[in-house]
């Protein structure tokens, strides 16, 4: 099957290892919305969305609580969002976004990664066109019309619903501004969130053969690692 299967399941079974990761990172999220909307989930949208993510991914409610309150200490260094732009090996582009206190390390880290793996910084924007930034939500599919949902969230910033067969659930793209406005009609309504996150949707992808595509994984991987970098988008198919 090639290099590029082996790479794509070392890469699998390492994820499934990478709940503490996954805790870190949400653990970040929690302190950016608390900084931002104080620690009131039924007053703060942003932090209620961030604790049912925590939810699906089994991050123990303690740990949750404890990152509520950890966040509104004062001793609490606060997280800075910084977006990297850069291009992968054969082309492909990246977007890697990072919450960080220390700028000059995160950077340095992305640089070092990216030049030893084939892969190069841009300039901040230059990937824009490239894009789309969404309000991404899933719900469970059960008992709900999709034309009918779909139709609702026009009033609301609502894009495209789509059905996720294997997951059950639909998964709803919105305007990047309407993430509230989407968030509140479906709690009106009483849809469970499954999850609610900003993503970054390619406007184009990109073919690689399967020796470049296990390139590319291998420096997202190492991207991934680090412990400031929340999240990498690429266009590769």
């Amino acid at each position: 099957m090639g290099r590029a299967f082996e790479y794509r399941k070392a890469r699998k079974m390492k994820r499934w290892g990478q709940m503490a990761k996954t805790f870190t990172r949400i653990g970040k999220d929690i302190v950016m919305a608390v900084k931002s909307g104080g620690p009131d989930p039924d007053s703060n949208g942003r932090l209620r969305a961030i604790i049912q993510n925590a939810k699906a991914a089994n991050m123990p409610k303690d740990n949750v609580d404890r990152a509520i309150k950890k966040a509104s200490s004062k001793d609490q260094e606060d997280y800075k969002e910084i977006v990297y732009e850069a291009y992968a090996p054969h082309g492909i582009a990246l977007v890697i976004e990072t919450a960080t206190d220390n700028h000059n390390r995160t950077v340095a880290n992305v640089r070092s990664y990216l030049n030893k793996l084939g892969g190069s910084l841009g300039t901040q924007g230059m990937l824009d066109f490239m894009f789309d930034r969404k309000s991404v939500f899933r719900i469970p599919a059960e008992g709900i019309d999709q034309e009918e949902l779909e139709f609702e969230l026009i009033d609301f910033g609502g894009d495209e619903v789509e059905l996720d067969d294997e997951a059950n659930q639909y998964v709803i793209y919105g305007e990047f501004t309407a993430f509230g406005s989407i968030q509140k009609f479906l709690e009106e309504k009483g849809y469970e969130i499954k999850q609610a996150e900003f993503e970054r949707i390619p406007n184009d992808y990109k073919e690689l053969t399967d020796d470049e595509v296990a390139d590319v994984e291998k420096l997202i991987e190492r991207i991934e690692e680090d412990d400031d970098v929340q999240m990498v988008y690429h266009n590769m198919r």
